[in-house]
């Protein structure tokens, strides 16, 4: 059975630049157009993604990304709860990662994700989830 497919923000921002493996983000998207297979972002990993843009090419284009971008995206965004905070910082507090890839991680661990990155950091949490390389 295959499992649900989480990106994290150098997914996303492989996808929308068509930077390497953008391919690979696509074809997720796709897949989950045609079934109820998911693919979810952390809300953290979806504002990561919204300030690299804000910084590179401002304030409009991030806008336009949250809408109509990710709106239009087959991806649902996971809220946290206090519960998952305390999970991600429990991540943080044992490896070396970013604390926003903390959430996705904890993300894939409690919703039975696999993590699609090309994000080389993730190669610290690689006995905790599943993850698919982008290349």
């Amino acid at each position: 059975m295959k499992k649900k497919r989480l990106l994290d923000s150098f997914a996303l921002l492989a996808y929308l630049n068509e930077e390497d493996g953008f391919k690979k983000v696509r074809s997720a998207l796709a897949d989950a157009q045609k079934s109820n297979l998911s693919v979810i972002m952390n809300e953290l990993n979806v504002g990561e993604t919204y300030y690299i843009i804000h910084r590179k090419r401002g304030q409009e284009q991030a806008e336009y990304f949250l809408s109509p971008v990710l709106a239009g995206l087959p991806i649902s965004v996971i809220s946290n709860d206090f519960a998952a905070v305390i999970s991600a910082a429990k991540i943080k507090a044992r490896h070396a990662l970013s604390f926003a890839d903390c959430f996705a991680v904890a993300t894939a661990q409690r919703e039975n994700a696999v993590i699609l990155t090309g994000d080389p950091e993730f190669k610290n949490v690689a006995k905790l989830v599943e993850i698919d390389w982008l290349t």
